[in-house]
């Protein structure tokens, strides 16, 4: 045989017959129970206003102060590294302007190197073609003394090879005149 479990339906206010049910529900216990709930806010207020809420306060600015110190020193770094690029360029372009000028004073030590080695080699030529000429001159002079000499023992000898006798001054004479001629 089964049993029929009995529930019965209690109301606020009602007690069963051996005081149990939910205390919190019975309005005879309601005064104390708001009694020692504004006990335990006061004591959790008392708590946190005395104890808890002053120590967050205080990590709370200092963790303000941390980060108002960084923002700082970030600004602070960040002005040094401005200055620091503004550093680096400036030598930069220092660097520059005196690899320039380096630049331009060996270019202007070679270009006055290469104008006397030109000058001197051009002095070299001149001399070698003033002694060219020299030498030339002198050959021209010999060839033509020579031409003459030819000349003039070449005109002696056909005017003897067709049987005439001519003077030696005449034959000089009449070569003589002929080269003046021909030059």
């Amino acid at each position: 045989m089964a049993t029929e479990p009995t529930t019965a339906v209690l109301t606020p206010g009602d007690a069963s017959a051996d005081g149990s049910g939910m205390p919190q529900l019975n309005f005879d216990t309601f005064p104390n129970q708001i009694f020692w709930l504004l006990v335990a806010l006061a004591a959790i207020y008392f708590v946190l206003s005395r104890i808890a809420l002053p120590r967050i306060a205080s990590v709370l600015a200092e963790r303000q102060g941390t980060i108002t110190n960084d923002i700082a020193a970030a600004e602070e770094l960040k002005h040094k590294a401005a200055e620091a690029e503004k550093a680096y360029e400036k030598a930069l372009a220092d660097a520059r302007a005196e690899a320039n000028r380096i630049a331009e004073e060996t270019k202007a030590e070679m270009q006055e190197e290469l104008d006397k080695k030109q000058a001197k080699a051009e002095a070299e030529i001149a001399a070698q073609q003033a002694e060219s000429e020299k030498r030339i001159d002198e050959i021209r002079a010999n060839a033509t003394a020579s031409v003459e000499e030819v000349a003039k023992a070449t005109a002696q000898s056909v005017v003897a090879a067709m049987g005439f006798e001519a003077e030696q001054d005449r034959i000089d004479q009449a070569v003589d005149q002929r080269l003046k001629e021909s030059a």
